[in-house]
């Protein structure tokens, strides 16, 4: 076997890793994105006591979904984020890590994001949601392409995306040198958890109030037929000035709840099956 093809083996290998790391890492969080856009599509105005769609915390959001919506509710809006993951993570592989990395996929999934929080917002039973091929095309055929359509809230993504991985990566890289491999198989994978989780927890923390804008923006308006969340920051100016800074912060919990582990996931499955894919493709 020649260099050039078992280099081509090893950049296949991790193509595939982060492929298979992405798709493992939303069928099992997926729960925790979707209680995440509720919060943050929530306004902090009075509520009507008992309001089943009124969420006080995670758990509370869980218990009320589950009873009005059934449980497979807890994966609206799931298909849009697997269809990207390949294309995503391959973005994530070949790119600069960080930055560029999170500008470059941002764009790439926005239409994929504007579906699935159209599809979170829905608070119907799971038997009356449209699909996502339908909630697509009623997008496009009512607000179009643009940035008021399928590509609205690009700006707050590349903000979310570019913040995080810049975080994220750049964490991860600077703490791994500090930390020594262990030898012992157990202790070597609580250290690639402990990294994993805690990038992706400090990631969660910085970026969450442009999460929050891009929620607003993409969401459905407080008022049917009048865009009151336009741009970033426009939208983090409204939600600022007419509910405060902690509603900046809205759905962190449940975010650093899917992306702390999360995180740990995508680094723990990617790195192991990386180290297998290398094994088949030896470098000689």
């Amino acid at each position: 076997m020649t260099r050039s093809s078992n280099l081509y083996g090893l950049e296949t290998g991790r193509v595939t890793a982060s492929e298979i790391d992405g798709f493992v890492e939303v069928c099992i969080m997926h729960p925790l994105d979707l209680v995440k856009t509720r919060f943050q599509i929530q306004s902090s105005k009075v509520h009507v006591a008992g309001d089943p769609h009124y969420y006080t915390g995670v758990f509370d959001c869980m218990k009320k979904m589950y009873h009005s919506e059934g449980f497979f509710a807890f994966w609206k809006g799931v298909v849009p984020p697997v269809l990207v993951e390949t294309p995503k993570r391959a973005v994530k592989t070949f790119s600069l890590a960080g930055l560029g990395a999170g500008v470059t996929e941002a764009i790439l999934v926005n239409p994929f994001e504007v579906v699935k929080v159209s599809l979170q917002a829905n608070r119907s039973n799971l038997k009356e949601v449209p699909s996502t091929w339908a909630v697509t095309k009623k997008i496009i055929s009512t607000q179009g392409l643009g940035f008021r359509g399928l590509n609205k809230g690009v700006t707050a993504t590349i903000a979310r995306n570019g913040v995080f991985n810049m975080v994220y990566f750049g964490f991860y890289h600077s703490v791994k040198g500090y930390l020594p491999e262990y030898e012992d198989p157990t202790q070597e994978f609580f250290r690639k958890v402990g990294i994993g989780f805690v990038s992706g927890t400090l990631a969660s923390c910085i970026n969450i109030p442009f999460d929050v804008a891009k929620s607003r923006i993409q969401g459905p308006q407080p008022v049917p037929g009048e865009i009151k969340y336009r741009s970033t920051l426009g939208s983090l100016v409204i939600v600022f000035k007419e509910e405060g800074w902690r509603a900046l912060y809205k759905g962190l919990v449940p975010k650093v709840m899917r992306l702390g582990p999360g995180g740990a996931i995508m680094l723990v499955v990617y790195d192991y099956v990386h180290s297998y894919l290398v094994l088949k493709f030896p470098d000689n």
